[in-house]
C-alpha cells in the first residue's frame, strides 16, 4: 500500500471539509423550506439578531459581507428579498451615502426566533463532536 503525501492528505481533509458543509447547508434548506427561507437567508437574520438584537437596531450591510459567505452582489439580492418579504428593512447611511443600513422587522425577528431551533438541530446532528469524523 503506497504512503499517501502530504498534498493528497491535505486534499482529502479539503474534500471532507467541503462534503460536510455540502451536506449541512442542503440539511438546513431542507428544514426552512417549509418557512420560506434558504440556508444563506437564515445566516443574515441570524447575523443581524445577534448584532442588532434590540428594535430598530441596525447593521451596515458592508458589516454583512465578510460574514455571509456570498459576494457582495449575491448578498444584495437576497437582502432584496428579505425586504420585500418584510424581514428587514434597509436605509441608506447618512454619514456616508454610499453606506446601506440593514435591521430586522418584527416579523424577521419572529421568523427568526421560529426557526432557530431548527437550524441549531441540523448543526448539532450534523457537526456535533460524534458526527463529523476527524481525519
Amino acid at each position: 500500500m503506497a504512503v499517501k503525501s502530504a498534498a493528497t492528505r491535505l486534499e482529502e481533509k479539503w474534500r471532507d471539509i467541503l462534503s460536510v458543509h455540502a451536506r449541512t447547508m442542503c440539511e438546513i434548506d431542507r428544514v426552512l423550506h417549509p418557512h420560506g427561507l434558504g440556508a444563506s437567508d437564515f445566516e443574515v437574520l441570524d447575523i443581524l439578531a445577534s448584532e442588532a438584537p434590540g428594535e430598530g437596531d441596525q447593521c451596515r450591510v458592508q458589516n454583512l459581507v465578510g460574514r455571509v459567505h456570498l459576494s457582495q452582489s449575491a448578498l444584495s439580492r437576497l437582502i432584496g428579498r428579505l425586504e420585500k418579504d418584510g424581514l428587514v428593512e434597509r436605509s441608506v447611511c447618512v454619514e456616508d451615502r454610499r453606506g446601506v443600513w440593514v435591521a430586522l422587522t418584527d416579523k424577521g425577528r419572529a421568523l427568526h426566533a421560529e426557526v432557530l431551533p431548527l437550524q441549531r438541530d441540523v448543526l448539532a446532528r450534523l457537526l456535533g463532536s460524534r458526527a463529523v469524523p476527524m481525519p
